[in-house]
């Protein structure tokens, strides 16, 4: 992942971008924007997953005082975002995947920034559910 001029991480950018691209392709009739709070329909919804890699130069206990220092666990994920899994990455630290209205994607960044930063360093990925696709694809192969 890398910054660009202004600071700003660049696939964050693309992240905005796919969800602005999803709120205009859902048709040409007159629609009414999602409020902040509204819940993901198929057609306002994002996933994203989120990578928070431990900075490994600082032992664990030290990482977790910083985080609840700057509240992290109280502030993400914020309410009303579903969180669609969350694991463990050993060696990496921990995968996060979300699933919200894109019009909240800002706040999601933002929690991310004014709590996980310093203790983490953040990756984001547009993510969307292969897994029906997937497995069907391996059941046609086999017969």
């Amino acid at each position: 992942m890398k910054r660009g001029r202004n600071g700003s991480w660049i696939s964050l950018m693309t992240i905005a971008a796919l969800a602005a691209a999803l709120l205009l392709s859902a048709g040409a009739q007159a629609q009414t924007p999602p409020t902040s709070d509204a819940t993901p329909t198929p057609d306002t919804a994002v996933m994203l997953t989120i990578f928070f890699k431990h900075d490994q130069s600082r032992p664990l206990g030290e990482l977790n005082a910083q985080l609840e220092r700057q509240g992290f666990y109280k502030a993400f994920p914020p309410e009303g975002v579903e969180v669609v899994s969350w694991y463990v990455m050993m060696g990496i630290g921990q995968v996060v995947t979300l699933r919200l209205p894109a019009s909240r994607l800002r706040e999601v960044n933002r929690v991310i920034e004014n709590s996980a930063w310093g203790a983490y360093h953040t990756e984001f990925y547009p993510t969307y559910d292969y897994k029906a696709v997937g497995i069907g694809n391996h059941e046609k192969a086999k017969q």
